[in-house]
């Protein structure tokens, strides 16, 4: 069997929709599997659920956004709960959480859901800060960590997902897909001088310290001036494929494989505004989602 077969349907064009393309073929080859192993009550964990329509992101980073002046590129489609819904009946999670800040997000993705699939007990709809649910779901993971296995989607506008939650999840039977925003904000806040104004975001955004993140991003410099050699600091060429190889590097501490060769969105202007990373305690899933990438980028 391949297991990288797409399931029924097609999705295609946007930036947004390759990257739900992508996971879609990997939920169904996640399932495919894991209906041969009836013993592990699977999970399926979105924590930006959002309400299935386009919507950008109006609440915590919307100071921030209009700051960086991101415009439109603000907007992102939320369609993975209704996807993953949609796949043949054999193929299904034991639960589902959708989790989501948005109070009448989440009411309408109910609506949705319960419109086109009905209403079932084992799909589950929380209005929390994703950061609380994934630190209950590694704790619940670890408590019980032969009985369940989970597939976490984590597709966020902005940087609301921190490293302290990411890291609870070390050692727990978890896939996760993780979205990353590294060109349309993360670079942004990695501004030229080394200001970085926004610090307390990139620190809880990677896991490192300030003076780490300035040594991996800048390097200091001399250069002769009319008065002598003057020291001053240079970004890093190609920060936007350096912040994604650092995030990497980084969920390397709490997984064992992580693709190497993330699957790269871009915008009109053929600019990366966001990576898509898996990461896994799996051999093998490693190598389905990095085919999967591959077929994508």
């Amino acid at each position: 069997m391949d297991v990288v077969n797409e399931p029924s349907g097609r999705w295609g064009g946007s930036w947004t929709e390759i990257k739900l393309n992508a996971f879609s073929k990997y939920v169904w080859s996640y399932l495919t599997i894991m209906k041969g192993h009836p013993n592990w009550q699977t999970i399926y964990f979105d924590g930006f659920a959002g309400s299935g329509t386009r919507t950008g992101d109006t609440q915590e980073n919307r100071p921030l956004i209009e700051a960086l002046n991101i415009g439109d590129d603000s907007n992102v489609y939320k369609g993975s709960a209704e996807r993953v819904l949609n796949l043949e009946k054999n193929l299904r999670f034991n639960y589902y959480y959708f989790i989501d800040t948005d109070n009448q997000a989440l009411t309408a993705l109910r609506t949705r859901i319960e419109k086109n699939f009905g209403a079932f007990s084992n799909v589950i709809f929380r209005r929390d800060d994703v950061n609380n649910q994934l630190l209950k779901l590694s704790t619940t993971m670890k408590k019980y960590e032969k009985k369940f296995a989970a597939l976490i989607f984590l597709d966020p506008f902005g940087m609301q997902i921190k490293w302290e939650s990411i890291a609870s999840l070390r050692g727990t039977r978890t896939d996760v897909w993780i979205l990353l925003p590294t060109g349309v904000i993360v670079n942004r806040l990695l501004d030229k001088k080394a200001e970085l104004k926004h610090i307390e975001k990139l620190t809880s955004f990677f896991g490192l310290s300030e003076q780490k993140i300035k040594t991996y991003f800048y390097k200091r410099m001399t250069k002769p001036t009319l008065f002598g050699k003057q020291e001053v600091i240079r970004k890093v060429s190609d920060p936007i494929e350096k912040i994604a190889r650092l995030y990497i590097q980084q969920l390397k501490s709490i997984w064992k494989f992580v693709t190497e060769e993330p699957l790269k969105l871009l915008n009109s202007k053929n600019v990366p505004i966001y990576h898509l990373i898996f990461a896994s305690n799996n051999k093998t899933a490693l190598k389905i989602a990095s085919q999967i990438i591959k077929s994508e980028n």
